[in-house]
């Protein structure tokens, strides 16, 4: 394939602030993709599905199929898109805001049904593009537009909730460290079954915790995949009640189990029928 084939650039102007680290996602995403397409993956196979939100901007940056959905909706689109057509490769971009409030039950079922879709997470623990309301990953404490004197509550550790969820790829990368999420981000697209990636993604402008985060991130040697025991030890070493606790990155759980869309399609392509399907042609 030539490296003209593999261009993913698109004309829309980037909207993203000054130094988003946002900008470092899309490069470690493209990379993936372009070397994902290099060893075999059709590029019209791709399909990006993003919500409302900075992070769900970066679908007009790049040259791939995508849908733009109602924020806190892209999850569930994603599943209806991969029952619709199984060899496409739903891809979700999100954010914290979008994913763990409004969205959290499409996230929640989707993991449980071992649905064969990638969700990438923005996190910058606010809603960043409403200028800044604490979010359900915003720090106790947390100065915003919607407490401005400091929010009440304290967050919740999403990958624990993945886990509880029977998530069967669970995984952590960090914005900056590009050439590692590269390699999440393709391990968790070549996954068959839900894959979650948390992306730690510094907000310059409302919570910038780039530094913090440089000081405490680590990249993760590769254990006992299959442990939830161990998944949960290691997930929980970031204490948020301690700010010099370690940050883990890398995959914390990964494991087969049968997926939601062959259950359901038997083998059935949708998108390939020639006659009229019928609801009675699958169980749910």
């Amino acid at each position: 394939m030539s490296n003209k084939s593999l261009n993913l650039n698109t004309k829309t102007k980037n909207t993203w602030c000054p130094g988003c680290s946002n900008f470092a996602i899309l490069n470690s995403f493209k990379m993936a993709v372009k070397e994902l397409i290099k060893y075999g993956v059709p590029k019209q196979n791709f399909v990006l599905i993003s919500g409302i939100g900075c992070s769900s901007k970066i679908i007009d940056y790049i040259d791939l199929n995508s849908l733009s959905c109602l924020h806190g909706r892209p999850v569930v689109s994603a599943t209806g898109i991969k029952l619709s057509n199984p060899d496409l490769k739903p891809i979700v971009f999100a954010g914290d805001g979008g994913t763990y409030n409004e969205g959290i039950a499409h996230l929640i079922h989707a993991a449980k049904r071992n649905s064969d879709i990638t969700v990438l997470i923005h996190d910058n623990r606010n809603f960043a593009l409403t200028t800044s309301q604490f979010t359900a990953t915003s720090p106790k404490g947390f100065k915003g537009g919607s407490s401005p004197k400091g929010s009440v509550e304290a967050p919740f550790d999403p990958l624990e909730l993945m886990l509880s969820s029977n998530a069967s790829f669970i995984a952590r990368g960090y914005a900056f460290k590009m050439d590692h999420l590269k390699d999440l981000i393709k391990k968790a697209i070549k996954h068959k079954g839900f894959s979650f990636v948390e992306i730690l993604q510094p907000c310059v402008s409302f919570y910038n915790s780039a530094k913090d985060y440089n000081k405490r991130v680590y990249k993760m040697k590769k254990g006992d995949l299959k442990s939830k025991e161990k998944a949960l030890k290691k997930i929980n070493e970031w204490d948020y009640n301690n700010k010099n606790s370690k940050i883990p990155l890398g995959i914390f759980y990964k494991t087969k189990k049968p997926v939601f869309e062959n259950q359901v399609l038997n083998g059935i392509n949708p998108s390939q029928r020639t006659k009229e399907v019928k609801i009675k042609d699958f169980e749910f």
